[in-house]
């Protein structure tokens, strides 16, 4: 009979995952990942059996964490405009890391087709949400009706995703706020 684990798993994921976001996947080395979680090495191999399953469960915790703040944002009882709005400030005061799932699509596109499948999963649910509070907007008379709600729904994770980038690149917080600007004003 093995030792019970004598750590939070949930905080090793945690800890990891600011590691993976720092450095990426790549350059991430196990021994960061010891430093970043304060366990060795056996312990990470026999909790999450390699580097890249901990970086998988590591993405899939933060995007479930993540994408579901923003998705409480759409569901707020404001109208959809306000929502928009919301969801962009959020994105644009989350910090200089941007996100992390964004920037494992980035780094990992055409390189890893599985990582990057499940980083694109929480962006897929979070365009979901995003085209229903549209479709909301638009027979509420708050979007206009010009593009369907899929295009548009598009055109705001395009607009989310270049935010997180130019929070990733060090842009400052105006330009961002100008960017969302004016795709609030586009729709």
């Amino acid at each position: 009979m093995g030792r019970p684990k004598e750590f939070d798993v949930d905080e090793a994921v945690d800890a990891a995952t600011q590691a993976f976001r720092d450095r990426g996947y790549e350059a991430t080395s196990t021994q960061d990942l010891c430093d970043a979680t304060g366990l060795c090495r056996s312990s990470i191999y026999h909790t999450f059996g390699s580097k890249r399953e901990l970086f998988e469960r590591s993405l899939t915790r933060y995007t479930e964490q993540q994408t579901g703040e923003l998705i409480d944002l759409l569901h707020a009882d404001t109208p959809v405009p306000e929502r928009l709005r919301a969801l962009f400030d959020a994105i644009i005061t989350a910090g200089p890391d941007g996100c992390f799932t964004v920037n494992s699509v980035v780094e990992l596109a055409g390189r890893d087709d599985e990582l990057t499948a499940c980083a694109l999963r929480g962006m897929a649910s979070l365009r979901g949400e995003l085209r229903c509070a549209i479709e909301a907007g638009q027979a509420a008379g708050e979007i206009r009706a010009g593009s369907s709600p899929d295009e548009l729904a598009d055109f705001v994770q395009a607009t989310i995703a270049g935010l997180q980038v130019m929070a990733r690149g060090g842009v400052d917080g105006t330009a961002m706020r100008h960017a969302a600007k004016v795709a609030l004003a586009a729709m």
